[in-house]
């Protein structure tokens, strides 16, 4: 699900998501994490992209760590009732952040 916000806010994106409840992650690229129960999978998952009127929040679930080997094998759900009370909550706290 991807999340397009082109307001100006009181935060940059990255504290926006942690203001939201996610950690961030680093890997080869920066990411952002928050779990649905006590262990670490399934979570919620994102990425931010900055564009030039703003920046989008590309949400999904992660169901299972991803295995790598010969092939990627990625767990990812980017549609269903979950992922979407998720980005409609995530919606709701930065748009309670506008300058």
């Amino acid at each position: 699900m991807k999340i397009n916000f082109t307001e100006k806010y009181s935060l940059n994106p990255a504290m926006l998501m942690r203001r939201c409840g996610y950690g961030q992650i680093r890997t080869r690229e920066i990411s952002y994490a928050k779990r649905l129960g006590g262990t670490e999978y399934p979570r919620f998952h994102a990425y931010i992209d900055v564009t030039a009127d703003g920046f989008t929040i590309n949400l999904h679930v992660d169901q299972k760590q991803p295995s790598y080997g010969s092939q990627t094998a990625h767990s990812g759900e980017y549609e269903g009732e979950l992922v979407s009370g998720e980005g409609n909550r995530i919606r709701q706290a930065i748009n309670e952040m506008k300058v």
